[in-house]
């Protein structure tokens, strides 16, 4: 049955993201465009016109009224008003400093030292580890280390750039005494590396928009047997989060069009080593010397 829209707006960006996700499967194909639009883009639509909006998602001006009026407002503007408000308050010195590199690179982008390029990619780094630290969403980060705790076997998924990450993952997990199981994709082989998959088990998938259609598909198909999902992902209206037990949200920062890695590696390093800290409290050693196989190098 679909849900009613609601009758009044909701008051903030949080609950109008929430609003969306719970209602995104009963959303229209135009709708649900517009929506993980605004998710992904809220930052912008401060400062884009109606307009500039319908032609990013594809669809006339009048879609984008119809989307802000089935969530209560009573237009664009009371919509663009509620992301522009709390794009005010969230604003930092970092997205600030983010915004002055990308001017300095664009402005002189035909005379860059390679140094200036590395200062511009750490520079970039910074600025989103510092929006990392203040969006980090606590309760979804407690519930996937549970999961990871609690799970005898833990399945990584990931293609192409956030591939690093899983194989990060697969190294890291093997010091313990989980049962680790890396699908690389090899050869289109992922469906049958994902035949040993039980109810139960843990799969930690990784992916950004444009999702990666091999790691969509596996997190189906081990939602479909029963797994637990960990998403790590940049958005809840993701194919990833909306199948996730845990789904951790994140943005990584841009610089020359090219993507970091720095946010999504850090989660990653963090949920193992919250995982080893949880696993080390358990542990009885035995001699003095005893500890778990942990130290990596």
């Amino acid at each position: 049955m679909k849900k009613p829209p609601p009758t009044t707006a909701p008051p903030t960006e949080e609950a109008l993201i929430a609003a969306m996700s719970s209602q995104f499967e009963a959303l229209s194909k135009q709708l649900r465009v517009i929506a993980k639009y605004v998710e992904q883009h809220r930052g912008e639509i401060g400062i884009q016109s109606i307009q500039q909006v319908a032609e990013n998602c594809q669809v006339q001006p009048s879609a984008i009224v119809r989307f802000a009026k089935h969530f209560g407002f009573s237009g664009y503007s009371a919509l663009q008003k509620l992301l522009r408000e709390s794009l005010a308050r969230h604003i930092s010195p970092s997205r600030d400093y983010q915004s002055r590199i990308r001017g300095a690179i664009e402005s002189g982008a035909q005379n860059l030292k390679s140094a200036d390029i590395a200062h511009a990619l750490i520079g970039g780094s910074i600025a989103g580890m510092e929006e990392l630290q203040h969006s980090l969403q606590e309760p979804a980060f407690e519930d996937a280390v549970n999961l990871l705790f609690e799970a005898d076997s833990v399945w990584l998924m990931a293609t192409r750039r956030s591939f690093a990450v899983s194989t990060y993952l697969a190294y890291a997990l093997q010091h313990t005494e989980k049962r680790v199981h890396h699908i690389t994709s090899a050869g289109s082989m992922q469906d049958g590396q994902l035949r040993g998959l039980r109810s139960g088990d843990v799969l930690v998938a990784i992916s950004f928009a444009p999702y990666a259609e091999e790691t969509e598909g596996i997190v189906r198909a081990a939602h479909e047997r029963g797994a637990k999902i960990i998403a790590i992902t940049d958005s809840s209206l993701s194919p990833l989060a909306r199948l996730a037990s845990a789904a951790l949200l994140l943005n990584e920062t841009s610089v020359f069009g090219f993507r970091a890695l720095t946010n999504t590696m850090t989660v990653a390093q963090s949920l193992f080593m919250a995982l080893a800290y949880r696993l080390e409290l358990q542990y009885q050693p035995t001699r003095n010397n005893a500890s778990l196989p942990l130290s990596m190098t």
